[in-house]
């Protein structure tokens, strides 16, 4: 079975090895049609600790780390330039 693997932002780096990071999707509502944001916060296993808050991030299902982590980094995803690089 593959591996499911999430985008999403850093809410929180500040325990050890570990980063919190919010995956948001956009669900139909199913009685009235809407479009809503649905969000969900997963611990992610950071070892180096190069994640900082506010980065957005792909991670990949693994087998549990931990109580709370079974998910780890695998990847930082540059969706756009930072004012302080484009100079």
């Amino acid at each position: 079975m593959p591996k499911r693997v999430l985008t999403g932002t850093v809410v929180s780096d500040k325990t050890d090895k570990t980063v919190v990071v919010k995956v948001e999707r956009k669900v139909k509502h199913a009685l009235y049609g809407k479009i809503i944001r649905r969000s969900k916060k997963y611990h992610a296993h950071d070892a180096e600790n190069a994640f900082k808050e506010g980065e957005t991030v792909r991670i990949e299902e693994t087998a549990p780390i931990s109580k709370l982590k079974s998910w780890k980094v695998i990847e930082r995803v540059d969706t756009h330039k930072s004012p302080e690089t484009a100079g």
